[in-house]
């Protein structure tokens, strides 16, 4: 079925390989949840961004005030379904001081290097050639409901600013799930395991909901619940709206915040996601049994602009 606003297009492919790159770049900011499926290969992306973070807790080392910027940068080799990963922040913190006046601390906050994979991608059925029955060509899809599966594993370096260094190096895990309701509605649904290996282990989960406004702008929701040790559950809540400017340029903007532990906070974020595409498809076209030919392109696949809306290979 040919989609609105072009924002799920097929990937057309004679026996190609399942792709997992899209015309249009497709970003992980400006929500913190993560899509099960890469970048696509010999794609570099630079997803970077400004942040400032204000709250209301005065308790001993709090920081009432932090602002700080943050880069993820994205990369796809060997196949296209894996992704290699790497997230850097540096931010500057006011620290509370229940004995004088506050004092600030700054440096590299944290830096991860991962990588994921898609372990399994669901298929839809295209209901474009149901002319029998408007009832079934417009009927919901059970097997929507039913999600994209990927994973994540990556390393909590110690190359970190002398203030915000750990004892050890950690693991980070994640199960990383996508369902695609509609052409327009996407949910995003992390499951993750943070600082494993080490005293301060925490688990956490990230639901993001994805609606197209139209083909440049898009509207996200989303839920984030943090729990660790010996501390009282954390529930965020946040929101924001991706603008594509360009097939490899995105701007973004985000706000979040709390409504039920003991302070508040307030979080917001402005950035821009770009790359530098290289890709190249590898498709195979048989002519007969004995004579294949083999040919590398440049295909122009299109897809989504913002990153959890692309569609998959049907």
């Amino acid at each position: 079925m040919k989609r609105v606003f072009l924002l799920f297009i097929v990937f057309n492919s004679i026996q190609m390989l399942h792709a997992q790159y899209t015309e249009i770049i497709n970003s992980k900011r400006p929500g913190f949840s993560e899509s099960p499926y890469s970048v696509g290969t010999n794609v570099y992306q630079f997803e970077t961004g400004l942040f400032y973070r204000t709250s209301t807790r005065e308790t001993a080392f709090s920081k009432p005030n932090t602002i700080g910027g943050e880069l993820f940068f994205r990369y796809g080799k060997f196949y296209e379904k894996l992704e290699f990963n790497a997230k850097v922040a540096y931010q500057r913190d006011e620290v509370y001081n229940i004995l004088g006046a506050n004092y600030t601390i700054n440096g590299i906050s944290q830096l991860t290097i991962g990588a994921k994979y898609l372990f399994y991608q669901q298929e839809y059925t295209d209901k474009s050639k149901e002319i029998r029955s408007w009832k079934k060509r417009t009927a919901f899809d059970k097997k929507r409901l039913i999600p994209s599966v990927g994973a994540f594993v990556g390393v909590n370096t110690n190359f970190l600013g002398k203030d915000f260094k750990e004892n050890e190096l950690s693991i980070k895990a994640a199960v990383l799930l996508q369902n695609d309701f509609s052409s327009r509605l996407v949910l995003i649904t992390n499951l993750i395991a943070d600082k494993i290996l080490s005293d301060s282990n925490e688990y956490s989960y990230i639901a993001t909901m994805t609606y197209a406004l139209s083909y440049k702008w898009s509207y996200f929701i989303e839920n984030q619940g943090i729990f660790e040790k010996m501390a009282t559950p954390k529930f965020h809540f946040g929101t924001g709206a991706a603008y594509l400017f360009s097939d490899n340029l995105q701007l973004d903007a985000s706000i979040r915040t709390n409504f039920f532990e003991d302070y508040s906070f307030l979080y917001s974020s402005i950035g821009v996601a770009w790359r530098l595409d290289r890709h190249s498809d590898e498709i195979i076209i048989k002519s007969s049994p004995r004579d294949q030919l083999t040919k590398k392109r440049k295909r122009r696949k299109k897809g989504n602009f913002f990153s959890r809306l692309f569609k998959k290979k049907h």
